[in-house]
């Protein structure tokens, strides 16, 4: 696709600017503007949102996100070398981009930005799990945001939207699908990034929902399934045993077998037992 936005293609601007993906900073960037046109579309439409993307690099996404009519994108980033690139597309998009020069993990995007918030992002392999997770577990619900499009490893994409009972269902899962709705909606190849990862990547997109599918008290549910997961090889009654002195009976009353695993456990058992332990 020929750049419409006046700027260069991408090759060209990391020519230009001698920048090359580092694997400290979980950096594969994503150089074919269809594709990142692509996954600005799966956000839906952002033409009255604000849009929150973590790690940048040189700017592939973001250009699909303003090409695709975002109202207002928050650019957070982390590698300096990054800045003068993303100042240029800044300068073609006037007053449609915020760049911050920082640590995701240390900034408030709502100092930014103002709902209706969507999280766009090609996250750094190094905190993407992590960042997700944040997402995921405000006190308070629903959250700042109405969906997370991302971009994950495979491997991480398959723990977001996995069923009970197979091998990648696990914490990730539940905190996923409790709160939100997660599909996954594509895939691309390792040679579609520069340099390629020796894994292949996916695109998952998270919508959150008004009010959890199961009731249970936030902050007991992730414990529980934290101790759960913690020591997804024990038997639920040792894996738990420090959740509560009693956990053999409060599975019991929670209809679950106290020498069943965690990776068995639906997520409307584990709401179930996070309602058994918060009761007094």
């Amino acid at each position: 696709m020929a750049p419409t936005d006046g700027l260069p293609p991408l090759r060209a601007v990391i020519a230009e600017h001698g920048l090359s993906a580092r694997k400290a900073l979980g950096q594969n960037f994503l150089l074919d503007l269809n594709l990142t046109a692509k996954i600005a579309r799966q956000a839906g439409d952002l033409s009255a949102c604000d849009v929150l993307e973590v790690g940048p690099g040189p700017g592939g996404l973001t250009r699909g996100l303003l090409a695709e009519g975002a109202r207002r994108v928050l650019a957070v980033e982390k590698d300096a070398r990054c800045l003068p690139v993303l100042e240029e597309i800044r300068t073609a998009y006037p007053g449609r981009l915020e760049i911050v020069h920082g640590d995701a993990l240390a900034v408030d995007p709502m100092d930014h930005l103002a709902p209706p918030l969507r999280i766009v992002s090609n996250l750094p392999y190094n905190v993407g799990t992590e960042l997700l997770t944040r997402w995921l577990e405000p006190p308070a619900w629903p959250p700042a945001w109405t969906s997370l499009t991302l971009m994950f490893q495979r491997e991480v994409a398959e723990r977001i939207v996995a069923a009970p009972g197979s091998k990648a269902y696990g914490r990730l899962a539940v905190l996923s699908q409790w709160r939100a709705d997660a599909r996954i909606v594509m895939d691309l190849p390792p040679e579609a990034f520069t340099p390629p990862p020796k894994v292949r990547s996916s695109v998952v997109h998270v919508v959150a929902r008004e009010a959890p599918k199961f009731p249970a008290e936030a902050k007991t549910l992730f414990r529980v399934t934290k101790a759960a997961f913690g020591q997804r090889r024990k038997m639920l009654r040792a894996s738990l045993k420090g959740v509560a002195p009693d956990i053999e009976d409060r599975l019991v009353a929670a209809g679950i077998a106290p020498t069943d695993r965690a990776e068995r456990l639906s997520l409307e058992a584990f709401c179930a037992l996070a309602r058994e332990v918060a009761r007094p």
